[in-house]
C-alpha cells in the first residue's frame, strides 16, 4: 500500500474496502454498480453510471494509487473514459460525476482532458440570471430546480475553467446556500425577494455570490415524480405547507420565482452533508473561497456538528473541545458482525466505545449516522450522509483556525463508528468490506439499509486521507 500510516483500524478498514472493490469489479463486469442487496452484496448496476457513475471510478482510481499496479491504473483509466458522454450531458450532477471521477487519476492525461472538457461545458451550462448551473433535463422533469445534490463536485470543477470559472462556481454554491439553507429568507419566501435576477443577499453572480438523488437507477437519491412521504407532506392540508428555507430542492418559474420542490423534503439526510462538502471544497479553493469567506466558515459551522458541551459549575469557564484524532486510541480489527440499530443483536447507535478496537463516540456527541429523513426519526438511517460528512470534515480540518482540531476529531469519529457498526467484516455470505444501512430513497422504500457506491466510496476516501494515501484539498 502506498500510504504513509495512520491508524491501524483504519488502515485495516481500507483494506477490506479495497477487497469489495475487487470482488465488485468482478460482480459487475462492464457496467457499473448502483446499490447492494444487505443479505448477499448482490449488486444493482447500470449501464451507463448515471448520476453515482463517477463514484465507481473514482474507486478504481482510489485501488490503483493503493495497489500501485499497472492493470488497476488501466482498469481505472478504461471506466472514466466511458464517462466521457455525461460531459456535456444537461445536468448539474456532471460535478458528482466528473470530478470525483477524475481527481484521484493521478498523472492520467485522459482524465485530466475529460475533466478539463467538463469544467469547460459545465460553465457553457452556467445561467447567469439565476445564478446557477441548472439541475438540468437529462433526468427528466424540470430543468431549471436548484438541487443540494448538483453544488457538490461542480464547485471545483468550474473552478478548474480559470477567473471566470471560479466566479461562477461562487455564485453557484452561494445562490443555492442562499436557497437551501435560507440566508435571507423572509417570511414569503426566498423567491419573492430575489426573483431571477440576483440573490436577496449578494445580489447576483457578478458580486460571486426534477429528480432525486436516487430513484430507480436513472437519477440521484431521494426524488419522486409522485408519492412519497414528502408529496404526501406537501399535499397536507387546504394550503398546503409554506416555503421552507431549509429545502433541499428548489424549482424556478418566471412568475413566482423560487419556490421549494415537494422531493427531496427538508430533513433528508444528505441534503446537508452535500452542502458541507460543497463549502469545505470552496474554502479550500482561494479563487472560489474570495467570494463571501465569512459567509462560509459561518455555514461551515451551522451544517457541521457542534462541538459537545460538557456541564460545568456556574461561573466556569466552558471546556476546550475534545483532543484532537492523535490523542484517540485505535486498536486493529474489524468486526465479525457489526451491529446494526434496530435488528437483533445490535449494539446500537452507540455500542460499548472501543469494543472493536476502534474509537467510540461520546454519549454528548448524539447520533453519528442521521436519519435518512429528518421527520421520521423512526425511519431508516442513512451511513452514505455520515461518510459525505467525515469528508467534509476532514477537509474543513485542513483549514487553519480554532475549529480544525474539532472538525478531525468528528470526522474519525464518525468514520471508526461506520467500520465498528456498519462494515461487514469476514464471514460467510457476504463480502466483507460493505457499507450496509445506506438509504437510497426512504419514501418508495428503495435500498433503505443497503450498501450504496457514493457511500463506499466516501468512506474509502476519508480512510484513505487518516491513512495518508490521499491528500483532500486536492479531491
Amino acid at each position: 500500500m502506498n500510504a504513509t500510516g495512520g491508524p491501524d483500524w483504519a488502515c485495516l478498514a481500507l483494506e477490506a474496502v479495497m477487497e469489495r472493490v475487487a470482488v465488485t469489479e468482478a460482480a459487475v463486469g462492464d457496467r457499473f454498480p448502483l446499490y447492494a442487496e444487505p443479505a448477499d452484496g448482490r449488486w444493482k448496476t447500470t449501464g451507463n453510471g448515471s448520476w453515482a457513475g463517477g463514484f465507481w471510478a473514482g474507486l478504481l482510481w482510489l485501488r490503483a494509487r493503493y495497489t500501485g499496479s499497472a492493470s488497476d491504473h488501466r482498469a481505472a483509466s478504461l471506466r472514466t473514459a466511458r464517462l466521457a458522454p455525461w460531459a456535456e450531458a444537461d445536468t448539474a450532477t456532471r460535478g458528482l460525476i466528473l470530478w470525483y471521477g477524475t481527481s484521484l487519476a493521478q498523472g492520467d492525461p485522459d482524465a485530466a482532458a475529460l475533466r478539463a472538457r467538463a469544467a469547460r461545458a459545465c460553465l457553457s451550462s452556467f445561467d447567469p440570471a439565476l445564478g446557477i448551473v441548472p439541475w438540468g433535463a437529462a433526468f427528466g422533469g424540470p430543468r431549471l430546480v436548484a438541487r443540494a445534490d448538483g453544488v457538490p463536485g461542480t464547485v471545483p470543477l468550474l473552478a478548474g475553467a480559470g477567473p471566470a470559472g471560479a466566479a461562477a462556481a461562487a455564485a453557484h454554491l452561494h445562490r443555492h446556500l442562499d436557497l437551501c439553507v435560507g440566508a435571507g429568507a423572509g417570511a414569503d419566501g426566498i423567491g419573492s425577494r430575489a426573483g431571477a435576477g440576483g440573490s436577496a443577499v449578494h445580489g447576483g453572480p457578478a458580486e460571486g455570490e426534477g429528480a432525486g438523488d436516487g430513484v430507480g437507477v436513472g437519477t440521484p437519491g431521494g426524488g419522486r415524480a409522485s408519492g412519497g412521504r414528502g408529496a404526501r407532506a406537501a399535499a397536507a392540508g387546504p394550503t398546503g405547507r409554506a416555503p421552507d428555507p431549509r429545502s433541499p430542492a428548489w424549482s424556478f418559474d418566471g412568475a413566482a420565482g423560487w419556490r421549494p420542490c415537494a422531493d427531496p423534503e427538508p430533513g433528508w439526510s444528505r441534503g446537508d452533508a452535500w452542502l458541507l462538502l460543497a463549502v469545505a471544497d470552496a474554502l479550500l479553493i482561494p479563487d472560489v473561497a474570495a467570494h463571501h469567506p465569512a459567509r462560509l466558515e459561518a455555514t461551515a459551522t451551522l451544517l457541521s456538528p457542534p462541538p459537545p458541551k460538557a456541564p460545568t459549575p456556574p461561573g466556569a469557564p466552558t471546556p476546550p473541545c475534545p483532543p484532537g484524532p492523535a490523542e484517540l486510541p485505535g486498536v486493529p480489527g474489524l468486526t465479525e458482525a457489526p451491529g446494526v440499530p434496530g435488528r437483533p443483536g445490535s449494539t446500537g447507535m452507540h455500542g460499548p466505545p472501543g469494543a472493536s478496537g476502534v474509537p467510540g463516540p461520546l454519549a454528548v456527541l448524539g447520533r453519528l449516522v442521521p436519519p435518512a429523513l429528518a421527520g421520521w426519526p423512526g425511519g431508516p438511517l442513512d451511513t452514505s450522509a455520515a461518510a459525505i460528512t467525515a469528508v467534509a470534515l476532514l477537509k474543513l480540518a485542513r483549514l487553519p483556525g480554532p475549529r480544525a482540531a474539532w472538525y478531525a476529531y468528528r470526522a474519525e469519529e464518525i468514520l471508526g463508528h461506520l467500520v465498528r457498526e456498519h462494515v461487514t467484516g469476514p464471514g460467510p455470505g457476504r463480502p466483507a468490506g460493505m457499507l450496509l444501512d445506506g438509504c437510497y430513497d426512504a419514501g418508495r422504500d428503495l435500498a433503505v439499509r443497503h450498501e450504496l457506491i457514493w457511500g463506499d466510496f466516501f468512506l474509502a476516501l476519508g480512510l484513505a486521507a487518516l491513512c495518508g494515501l490521499v491528500d483532500l484539498t486536492h479531491v
